[in-house]
Formats: C-alpha cells, structure tokens, sequence
C-alpha cells in the first residue's frame, strides 16, 4: 500500500476555498486569527457521516464558546449538502471538495483499510488550525461514534 501525503503537527495548514450548501465561496483564509476544526467525511446521510455531523452540531456551543469554528468537508455537491443540513438541522459549516483536491492537500484521501481490504476514498480525519494558520492537532483513520466527546476531552480546544 502506498502512503498517503499526511500533514502534522505544526505545519501551516493548507489553504482552500470552497463551496457551501448555499453555494457561498468560503476559504480557510475567511477564518484567520480564529481557531477552526476542519474534518473530512466520507458522504453525507450515511450513518457514521451523520452521527459525526450531529455530534459536532450538538456540541458546536463548546466550541464556539472555546472561539473554534467547524468546519465539515465531503465530496458531495452543495446540493446534497443542502439536503443533509436540513434533514439533520446541522448548524456547522458545510463545504463540498467533489475533485476531492482539498482533500488531497490534508491527507484526507487515498489509500486505506476498509473491512480487510484496500480501496482508494476518503479518510475520516479531523484537524484543529491554530489562529496563526497552523495546525494544532490531528488525526486521520478517525471512528465517528465518540469522536467528537474525545475532541473536546483531549484537544486543547
């Protein structure tokens, strides 16, 4: 199995811009001088997917309150996203990498296990970008039930 390009601790976070379920542009840039929690998922209004998503809504006050952004980014269209905001009443970020080139740049898509097997999609990985733009901690291979409980325990958020 080939490596995946993976970030760490302390590198500058790479820069994107995107397009939300409203169809808004929004880059990381948009989000300087703030902490932000940005998290990559497979596919929106699937099971693990929409537990991490609710997860992370329902704690958005903790975050916020600790002056973190969230940010959630899948290859869906911003239609879908749309759609998965609304059927969840989500109240995070939702951006859509359908070339999945973001991704691509986080580390958050290539290689991996999945039931025994290797196949090439998208790794479930969180990040915490410092307000200097570098980012804080990480992790790749994450499981979405508890997820976000470890976050906020663990993290320095």
């Amino acid at each position: 199995m080939t490596e995946n390009t993976r970030l760490h601790k302390g590198e500058t976070a790479p820069a994107f811009s995107l397009v939300n379920d409203e169809g808004k542009t929004v880059s990381l840039s948009d989000y300087a001088g703030r902490k932000v929690l940005v998290y990559f998922y497979p596919k929106a209004n699937t099971p693990g997917c929409t537990t991490e998503a609710c997860d992370f809504s329902d704690k958005l006050s903790d975050f916020n309150e600790a002056s973190v952004d969230v940010i959630g980014i899948s290859p869906d269209t911003p239609e879908t996203l749309a759609k998965f905001r609304t059927d969840h009443d989500l109240n995070i970020e939702l951006l859509s990498d359908p070339e999945k080139a973001v991704m691509k740049a986080w580390g958050a898509y290539g290689e991996k296990q999945n039931y025994g097997k290797t196949v090439v999609g998208v790794i479930r990985s969180t990040f915490l970008v410092g307000a200097d733009g570098t980012i804080e901690e990480l992790q790749y291979n994450v499981r979405a039930a508890g997820h976000v409980g470890r976050i906020l325990r663990d993290w320095p958020v």
